[in-house]
């Protein structure tokens, strides 16, 4: 990890357990992680979580499909890899701070999703012009999706 991927990590991670202190909420939570067993990013993703404080659990799938399927992910934001957290699921590189933000906000969704495998994202290597979206899908059959959280380039 470089060194300011290694940064960034501590930063998002001291940021998840001081709102949820200030919360008054859990400081440790539990992830499921399930995932391509040969993928790299999921590792490093996962890896971002633990390093943030998660207590991770990796499960390596060649049936991916059936477990967005079940749990809810649309596929027109279909990521990586899913993880469970807090009754919400994550779909692809979710960055630290949008899981911080649904953790500490605990909205009615069903989940958040980065579709695809942006560059820059967490797991995806350290790029200053990373530019994507993290989704929130709702409940319901409909699913419809919203804008979340936004990741622009620093200037």
């Amino acid at each position: 990890m470089k060194r300011r991927e290694f940064i960034c990590t501590g930063i998002a991670a001291m940021a998840v357990v001081m709102t949820a202190k200030k919360a008054g909420a859990e400081t440790h939570w539990s992830m499921t992680i399930y995932k391509d067993p040969n993928c790299g990013c999921c590792n490093l993703w996962a890896k971002a979580m633990e390093n943030a404080g998660f207590t991770v659990e990796r499960v390596d799938t060649d049936d991916l499909p059936s477990v967005k399927k079940r749990f809810g992910v649309p596929a027109a934001v279909e990521g990586c890899h899913t993880a469970v957290v807090g009754g919400y699921f994550l779909d692809g590189h979710v960055p630290l701070e949008a899981v911080a933000k649904l953790l500490y906000e605990k909205p009615d969704i069903a989940g958040l999703a980065v579709p695809g495998m942006p560059a820059g994202s967490l797991g995806m290597g350290s790029h200053p012009s990373a530019s994507f979206d993290v989704y929130a899908v709702a409940k319901g059959p409909e699913q419809k999706t919203s804008v979340y959280y936004e990741v622009r380039p620093k200037n």
